[in-house]
C-alpha cells in the first residue's frame, strides 16, 4: 500500500482516528508521518501515557487547571499533575485525596469499583468453598426475595452440602 501523502513510499504507520463516531484512516510512510502533527515519534508509548490517556477519556469534562495544580496528597505532598505526569501515586493516602477522578479510571479499566482477587487453586480450595457459599446465600435470598421457593430449596440444599465439605476440610 503506498503512502497516502506523497504516493511514493510504502505506508508503514497506520493511524486510526475515532472522532464524533466518525472513523478516519490514514496509511502513511515513516517520512509523512513524522511530518504529521498527530502522531510523535519522540515519546515512546508508555503505559504511564497510556494510563494518563484513559484517565483524561474517563473524565468527561477537562480537569480544571486548579485542581491539578493544587490538589495534593497530604502524607507525600503528590499533586494530581505529577500523578498525571508519572502514572502512579506517591502513598495509600493518595487514593483516599484522588479518590474522586481515580474511580471512573479504576472502573472502566477493571469493570468494578472493588477489587475481589484470585485464589490459588492449590492452596485455595478452603476460600473457594467459603466465596462459593456466600455466592449461593446471594443467590438464595434473591430467590426468596422473589418468591422461588422451589429454586430456594435447591440452593439452601446446596449450601448446606458445602459447609458440610468446609467442615470437613478444616
Amino acid at each position: 500500500m503506498l503512502c497516502e501523502k506523497c504516493k511514493q513510499n510504502n505506508a508503514t504507520v497506520h493511524l486510526t482516528k475515532i472522532i464524533n463516531n466518525k472513523k478516519i484512516e490514514l496509511h502513511l510512510c515513516e517520512e509523512c508521518a513524522r511530518r504529521t502533527q498527530d502522531i510523535s515519534f519522540e515519546n515512546p508509548f508508555t503505559i504511564n501515557n497510556f494510563l494518563t490517556g484513559l484517565l483524561d477519556s474517563v473524565q468527561g469534562s477537562p480537569l480544571k487547571v486548579d485542581y491539578i495544580q493544587t490538589t495534593t496528597c497530604s502524607k507525600c505532598g503528590m499533586s494530581y499533575g505529577k500523578f498525571k505526569q508519572l502514572g502512579r501515586l506517591g502513598c495509600s493516602e493518595c487514593y483516599k485525596t484522588f479518590n474522586e477522578k481515580l474511580m471512573p479510571l479504576v472502573k472502566s479499566v477493571h469493570g468494578s469499583k472493588h477489587h475481589t482477587g484470585k485464589v490459588p487453586k492449590k492452596a485455595g480450595s478452603l476460600i473457594r468453598l467459603k466465596r462459593e457459599i456466600l455466592t449461593k446465600k446471594k443467590e438464595l435470598s434473591r430467590a426468596i426475595d422473589k418468591e422461588e421457593f422451589e429454586k430456594a430449596a435447591e440452593l439452601r440444599d446446596k449450601i448446606k452440602l458445602l459447609e458440610k465439605d468446609l467442615e470437613s476440610n478444616k
